[in-house]
């Protein structure tokens, strides 16, 4: 399952869009810091109206939409990587995350107390980033010193020294993780370590109603900064997305078209997730239900089984294969057949966008 992680400064409303997006979420969003004392996670599932159409074609009883898990954690503050406010026990709750939404407040509003005193996203963004590179480098240290040991044992051990001797430097001159060039074996090496800052980020930028389709001053400088870190950014009114809740999907799209946007937050958020990580989906279909699955670009038929269950993959046969606008277009599994556009693909096939798959294997 896809996992992103909510990180900000306090009051800047990363618990308010938590509660829009999660549905039956219990976070509090209230206007004074550290009011999210323990980490929320909720399960958000991932809009595809594909999924109706297939499962109408193939009379399914139920309907499995992809799930993206988002762990919402308490505000940030300076010197969170030495224990200031709640600490850096929070950070440890981040780490096995795919992705980091990195909230950044960008609205004025002199009823909502800002933990600095005063609106400045780039300052916002530096102390976070700076918090997350202190924690790696805290870690790093730490277990760099213990794989220059474990080479006298295991020589395999040599590659995470050879990575870690890239990042530690890195950190200790205030640049991320993600800033360093490995290798494909130097990168599997740390990968247990999980380190905050070699996350792709998503800035979400957190602006008034009215300036949800136009954007701000402070949004741009927020759109500069993840230029040059290689980072997204998506423009969010969590307030807005509260709104959206209430209303039913006809009134919602009018409301949303109506503050010039085509999507809410929602939608914007986990589009750019999945172009962000590389993934896409495909579908697996019948009468007992129609389910997503979501899968990295380039992945071959058996990986994508794999992803299913370890046995699919092992025990590979072979993939019966239809595009998704084949399916639609000849209105069931037996057509697609009969039309010649049903293909059966072998393990070395690459999984494309919207394909529906059934998979033949071996026990």
């Amino acid at each position: 399952m896809l996992r992103a992680g909510n990180v900000g400064l306090p009051n800047v409303g990363k618990s308010t869009l938590f509660n829009a997006v999660v549905a039956n979420s219990k976070a509090q969003a209230a206007n004074f810091p550290f009011c999210t004392i323990e980490p929320n996670v909720g399960l958000v599932s991932v809009p595809d109206p594909r999924l109706e159409v297939l499962a109408k074609i193939a009379g399914s009883e139920n309907i499995l939409p992809a799930r993206l898990e988002i762990v919402d954690i308490a505000g940030l503050v300076k010197g969170a990587s030495q224990g200031e406010g709640l600490g850096n026990q929070f950070l440890a709750n981040i780490r096995e995350v795919d992705a980091i939404i990195h909230v950044v407040r960008c609205f004025d509003n002199d009823d909502i107390i800002h933990v600095a005193g005063s609106i400045d996203p780039v300052r916002d963004i530096e102390i976070i980033n700076m918090e997350l590179i202190l924690a790696d480098m805290a870690q790093a240290e730490r277990r760099l010193d213990r794989a220059r040991k474990d080479v006298r044992f295991k020589k395999e051990a040599q590659i995470e020294v050879d990575a870690l001797e890239k990042i530690v430097p890195a950190l200790q001159a205030g640049l991320p993780a993600r800033s360093v060039s490995l290798t494909e074996d130097e990168a599997a090496s740390i990968k247990p370590l999980g380190l905050l800052s070699r996350k792709p980020i998503i800035f979400a930028a957190n602006v008034n109603e009215d300036d949800l389709a136009t954007g701000n001053a402070y949004v741009e400088s927020v759109r500069k900064i993840a230029k040059d870190e290689g980072a997204e950014v998506i423009v969010i009114s969590a307030q807005v997305e509260s709104e959206l809740i209430e209303l039913s999907d006809e009134d919602r799209q009018e409301f949303l078209e109506s503050l010039g946007v085509q999507e809410g937050g929602l939608q914007s958020l986990i589009r750019t997730t999945y172009d962000l990580l590389g993934l896409q989906t495909y579908f697996t279909c019948g009468p007992k239900e129609t389910r997503a699955w979501t899968i990295t670009k380039g992945m071959t038929a058996p990986q994508a089984a794999g992803v299913i269950h370890s046995d699919f993959e092992r025990g590979f046969i072979r993939a019966e294969t239809i595009a998704y606008h084949d399916m639609v277009e000849c209105g069931s599994k037996a057509a697609a057949r009969d039309k010649g556009v049903l293909r059966a693909e072998g393990k070395a096939y690459v999984v494309a966008e919207g394909d529906v798959m059934e998979f033949l294997f071996n026990v």
